[in-house]
C-alpha cells in the first residue's frame, strides 16, 4: 500500500468513527484531510479508489483499501423535467 493509501484509510477511518461518535469537529477534520489528499494526489491514485473518493463513497473506499470487494450501488434515476 502507498503511503498516500495508508493516509486516506487512516483519514477514512477516523471519519467513519466521528460519525459513528456525532464529533462534527472530527468529521470536518478528516473530510477537508480527504479532500486535501484526494487533490494532492489524484493523478497517481488506483482508478477505483479515486472514483470512490470523488464520490464520497467512503465506505467503499475503505472496504477496497482493506482488500474488499465494495458491493456495487445503484446511482438514484435522474429526474427529467416535466
Amino acid at each position: 500500500m502507498h503511503t498516500s493509501e495508508v493516509h486516506i484509510k487512516e483519514s477514512l477511518i477516523s471519519l467513519l468513527t466521528g460519525i459513528s461518535k456525532s464529533d462534527g469537529a472530527v468529521v470536518i477534520s478528516s473530510m477537508e484531510k480527504l479532500d486535501a489528499l484526494l487533490i494532492e494526489h489524484k493523478d497517481t491514485l488506483d482508478p477505483q479508489l479515486k472514483h470512490f473518493m470523488q464520490n464520497r463513497s467512503y465506505a467503499k473506499a475503505l472496504a477496497y483499501l482493506g482488500g474488499e470487494t465494495p458491493v456495487k450501488g445503484t446511482c438514484a434515476p435522474k429526474h427529467k423535467p416535466a
